[in-house]
């Protein structure tokens, strides 16, 4: 070799560099990494006012539905306006206890700015308690999952930072309205 470092003293300084490393196991566990939680930040929250559910039926071994969106209201620290009438939530309930959902609605600022919103997400329970949402009934959220990720359309201004994070939402299903909440994740 032209480097004058042969394979065995290649190998022996190589091993020798990384033991001081201390990246060769020492028969002690390494510390893992310290991971903080992603901070959840609170931008608004709406009560979006829902008319009476339009049942498609069975669709490929799928149950299919329309939940009309007819209006609402937003309020928070980031956001508030209103739900404006006319968009929709168009939910797949699969068996066992998976509901599928693809909202299409849009807001409207307080300072006349529209904003719309595709808001794709999932509510899970047992069978019993997705019959009961399904009916209408009023059914305490702690048995049930409901979840979504909005995206959100607006043009530049004030409110363009909403296409500049990502957000999740928690969402609380009232019989005649749905209550979510919208985090920024950080």
């Amino acid at each position: 070799m032209t480097s004058g470092i042969d394979a065995a003293t290649g190998r022996r300084g190589f091993l020798g560099m990384v033991a001081g490393t201390g990246l060769l196991a020492t028969g002690a566990q390494a510390e893992p990494p310290k991971v903080q939680p992603l901070p959840l930040d609170l931008m608004f929250s709406a009560r979006i006012e829902v008319g009476k559910p339009v049942e498609q039926g069975l669709v490929d071994g799928r149950r299919q539905r329309f939940i009309p969106i007819t209006g609402g209201t937003v309020s928070g620290p980031k956001l508030n306006g209103v739900v404006l009438p006319g968009g929709g939530d168009w939910q797949t309930i699969l068996p066992g206890g998976l509901t599928q959902i693809m909202a299409r609605y849009a807001l409207q600022a307080e300072d006349g700015t529209v904003i719309a919103i595709t808001n794709p997400g999932v509510r899970t329970a047992t069978a019993e308690i997705v019959e009961r949402l399904s009916k209408g009934e009023d059914v305490d959220p702690s048995l049930y999952y409901f979840r979504t990720t909005p995206v959100f359309e607006v043009a530049s201004g004030p409110f363009d930072w909403l296409r500049r994070h990502v957000f999740i939402g928690r969402g609380i299903r009232r019989p005649d309205h749905v209550l979510m909440e919208i985090y920024r994740v950080g």
